[in-house]
């Protein structure tokens, strides 16, 4: 598998970064985890504005689903080859309602529809495209999933937004690749069931066992690097910051 970091600022857009949102291939298919602000113009540097195949949304927060509006306006609109079919998209329940809402002015009530199939979430396993797919919900203020990737014996895991849980080691077990938030700083921010501190990323990575992990939804006013240090305090496998355009071989 190939994974493409489109944006990992968390919260709004950094200098540097767009917000989140990851680009998964293999085969030939192109899964796209979150596309919050910024990130279609960023998706734009790795691969055409019409190759996607699938799309992932972790929950309706602003920083990870925004650029579907735009986003749709690329495909409802498309002036060269007619609009496009409905692209599967795995989000919460409400997610066509908030982007609707969000857009304030699409043609019908059901205009997102006929350029994104939702496909509401749970907790599970299915098939899609050459990968295996595993969801879990996570535990953040609205509904929210963390997701685990599998492609030909190899596998990495997305945590979204989340606070400590166990469904987040279920889906990090032994992956060879960890996409782990780490919004909060130890010992400043102590907000329990909203976000992880780099401690509490790298103690999750640790317990999980994981071969690598990587730290991102880093908000601007978080010190990403003293994040990665107290990650390497618990964990000794290797750790690093999530970088906007970075590319991991998984």
């Amino acid at each position: 598998m190939k994974l493409t970091v489109v944006g990992c600022s968390g919260s709004f857009p950094s200098a540097e970064s767009a917000c989140s949102s990851y680009l998964v291939e293999a085969d030939g298919f192109r899964l796209l985890l979150d596309m919050g602000n910024g990130a279609l113009g960023e998706l734009q540097r790795h691969i055409g504005l019409y190759d996607l195949d699938a799309i992932f949304l972790s929950h309706l927060h602003a920083d990870h689903c925004i650029d579907m509006c735009g986003y749709f306006v690329a495909r409802y609109y498309r002036h060269e080859g007619g609009r496009c079919d409905a692209l599967p998209v795995y989000a919460p329940e409400g997610a066509e309602q908030r982007l609707t809402t969000a857009y304030a002015d699409t043609p019908s009530p059901s205009s997102m529809s006929e350029v994104f199939d939702f496909r509401t979430l749970g907790s599970g396993t299915f098939e899609l495209g050459p990968f295996t797919i595993r969801t879990e919900k996570v535990c953040h203020p609205v509904e929210a999933y963390g997701i685990r990737v599998e492609h030909g014996g190899r596998s990495l895991a997305y945590s979204g937004d989340t606070g400590v849980c166990d469904e987040l080691h279920a889906l990090a077990d032994g992956v060879d690749l960890f996409l782990c938030e780490a919004s909060f700083t130890h010992g400043k921010e102590d907000i329990p069931e909203l976000h992880l501190n780099g401690r509490e990323a790298g103690a999750h990575a640790a317990r999980a066992r994981v071969r690598r992990l990587v730290l991102t939804h880093i908000p601007p006013w978080t010190d990403g690097e003293r994040n990665l240090a107290d990650a390497r305090a618990v964990y000794e496998g290797p750790a690093e910051l999530a970088k906007a355009g970075a590319v991991y071989e998984v």
